[in-house]
Formats: C-alpha cells, structure tokens, sequence
C-alpha cells in the first residue's frame, strides 16, 4: 500500500509541474518549485500517518475516481472536475508566461500558509471520519455510519472546506491572480458535488437525514 502511496503521489507532482512548466514555457518559476516539493513531501508523511491510523481509509483513498459502485452523476461530475482543474493549472502557466500578474511577496507566502492549513484541515477530516471516500458512495460493507464529531459538527461537508483552503492558496503562493480568479468556479463545483453527496447519504445512509437537520451547514458555519 505504501508503495502505491508514493506511486501516485510521484505521478500527481510530476504530472502538475509538468502542466504548470510546460504552459509556463519556462522552469524559472521558484514558487512552483516550492510547490511542487511541498506536495512530494506532504503526500508521503500524511499518507504513512493514515497508514498508521487508518489503513482501511488509505486504501480507500487509492482507489480510483471512477468506480463501478459510484452514481453515474458522480462520475460525470469527478470526469469534468479533472479537465477543468487541468484547465487552472495552464491557466495559471500562461499567467506566469506572460508576467500578467504582481503578486505582493506577502500574499504568496499567504498561499503557502494556506495551503500548509487545508492538509491539516484534512488530515482532520480523514481522523474523524473513516468513510471520507473520493468518491460518492455507500460503504455498506465498511458498516459506514453518520459521523457527527469533529468537523462535523459544524459543517457536514468540511472535505471541502478544506479544499477552498487549498485552491486559494495555490494560486496565491504560484502569484497568480488568473488562477485566484477561478476560486469561484471551484466553489460552484463543489456545491455541485455536494449535491450530490446530500441525495446519496439522504436516501441509503441511515441517520443522515436527521443529522442534517442538526448540522445546517453544509460548507461554511453561518454562511452555507
């Protein structure tokens, strides 16, 4: 398992700086550089702390996006979340191709900051919750039940509250206010995801629904 972890973490930092450099048309890009290191590291030391805790989650973060079990809307979502997040990385390569914009040092180390926060946000989650799956599903054969603590208990949906954390803080650290701009996009998305989450868990999950008339929130406590 663990060298599968690696495995996939060493594809996903190649095949994002390649992205990033290739629309860049250059390999000056210090920022990406910190990036890019900081995912080859991170990806590794959360992946053997899950190990160590969680095994059964690990294995279940391995598996791929498209599974059989998975709602056709799921799939369909998970299909065009991947184009469009390749979409933001060349987007943010051709910003820094084409010097268009002046990140203040300040705000790029506000990135980093962020994107250190949304791993701990999620390395939270995955404590808390042992069914956080990547895809939509019921885990009937995991006795998947409602988890209620934690994160939980503000927001019902806090995977993607972590992730907001991380999609403002890459293009931030990367100087990219093409790339900030698309935040929105991603939040639309996610709402889209949740969605579909929400049907899934109201209709097989026992326990959901009740949960959810607790827990109001489903991304941001007060807001939404």
């Amino acid at each position: 398992m663990i060298a599968r972890l690696l495995l996939q973490n060493t594809v996903f930092v190649v095949a994002m700086g390649a992205v990033l450099f290739a629309s860049a048309g250059t390999l000056q890009w210090p920022s990406a550089w910190t990036s890019l290191a900081t995912s080859a590291l991170l990806g590794p030391l959360c992946g053997w702390w899950l190990y160590r805790i969680d095994p059964a989650l690990l294995a279940e973060r391995l598996r791929p996006v498209l599974q059989k079990d998975q709602p056709a809307a799921d799939k369909m979502f998970m299909t065009a979340f991947v184009f469009v997040m390749l979409a933001w990385l060349v987007v943010m390569g051709l910003d820094r191709r084409f010097q268009s914009s002046d990140m203040p040092t300040a705000l790029q180390t506000l990135g980093l900051v962020l994107f250190l926060a949304s791993t701990l946000f999620t390395m939270w989650v995955f404590r808390e919750n042992s069914f956080a799956a990547p895809v939509v599903k019921l885990q009937t054969e995991r006795a998947q039940h409602v988890i209620s603590t934690g994160p939980y208990a503000h927001v019902r949906h806090p995977m993607y509250s972590g992730m907001v954390l991380f999609f403002a803080g890459l293009p931030l650290l990367l100087g990219s206010w093409w790339g900030l701009a698309m935040l929105p996009l991603f939040v639309a998305l996610f709402a889209v995801r949740i969605s579909i989450e929400e049907r899934t868990l109201r209709a097989g999950l026992p326990g959901y629904t009740e949960y959810a008339a607790r827990v109001r929130y489903r991304l941001v406590p007060g807001v939404w």
